[in-house]
């Protein structure tokens, strides 16, 4: 069981820029692609980005793709994710989750899950 602890959220305004972390402990951090999820008010919890186990391939939902970067440092046991040009539509509770399949973007594929980071973004 992989335990995920998300930090780094806060209020913003639009166009900032927020760096979100996500600690992990546990079993190995290198065996599982990790992944941000994101849930507004009233809305299901829907993708963000996803990385690979060893970093060289990420993906990204439409939505924050060119804006949004996720990286990781298995040394640390941690993955990233940059937000930039925030927009008030981005306000949401921020999420990380780990999965056993490389790309993993749909949420019956990711295991364990953090208690998630508030992202508020004024406009």
């Amino acid at each position: 069981q992989v335990q995920l602890v998300e930090s780094g959220g806060g209020l913003v305004q639009a166009g900032g820029s927020l760096r979100l972390s996500c600690a992990a402990s546990g079993r190995t951090f290198s065996n599982y692609a990790m992944g941000w999820f994101r849930q507004a008010p009233g809305k299901e919890r829907e993708f963000v980005a996803v990385i690979s186990r060893s970093g060289e391939s990420k993906y990204y939902a439409d939505s924050v793709k060119g804006r949004f970067t996720i990286s990781r440092d298995n040394a640390k046991n941690t993955v990233y994710l940059q937000m930039n040009s925030l927009k008030p539509e981005d306000t949401a509770v921020y999420y990380c989750a780990n999965s056993r399949n490389s790309l993993a973007i749909h949420r019956n594929e990711f295991d364990s899950w953090g208690q998630g980071t508030q992202v508020t973004v004024s406009s």
